[in-house]
């Protein structure tokens, strides 16, 4: 594995903790019946979404870093489908948490942009280091 693939992953495996404090703030305000959380469904259900879609796309990313490293591309590609794979679970979740974070929002703001940012990233990283691969 080469350095830039172990300093991502490494990044990523210390970001796991903020996954885990969303999974517990997520019981927490369910279980104190939390206002502006319960009564609120969308929020409620874009924090649930920004919650998933950290864990999985920080696993994807994870094990997509794994295979960067044997691939045939270029330094500058290699670090495109890295970083992007990287980068990608950060911006959906931030776009789902912070297009809601007042507990009166009644549709998502701006921020949710970052989700098809993400989404957009996610896209090229995969696609570039999947062409890579074959």
């Amino acid at each position: 594995m080469s350095d830039a693939s172990r300093t991502v992953a490494g990044i990523l495996l210390v970001l796991v903790p903020t996954i885990e404090f969303g999974g517990y703030s997520l019981l927490r305000m369910i279980a104190k019946r939390t206002p502006g959380y319960l009564d609120n469904p969308v929020r409620q259900n874009l924090w649930r979404a920004g919650h998933a879609h950290a864990g999985v796309l920080v696993l994807l990313a994870l094990v997509g870093i794994l295979y960067v490293d044997q691939t045939d591309l270029s330094d500058g590609l290699r670090t495109l489908a890295r970083s992007s794979i990287a980068v990608a679970p950060i911006l959906v979740s931030a776009g789902f948490f912070f297009s809601s974070l007042s507990p009166r929002a009644e549709r998502p703001n701006g921020m949710i942009a970052l989700v098809y940012l993400g989404a957009i990233l996610l896209g090229v990283g995969a696609v570039t280091l999947g062409v890579g691969l074959l």
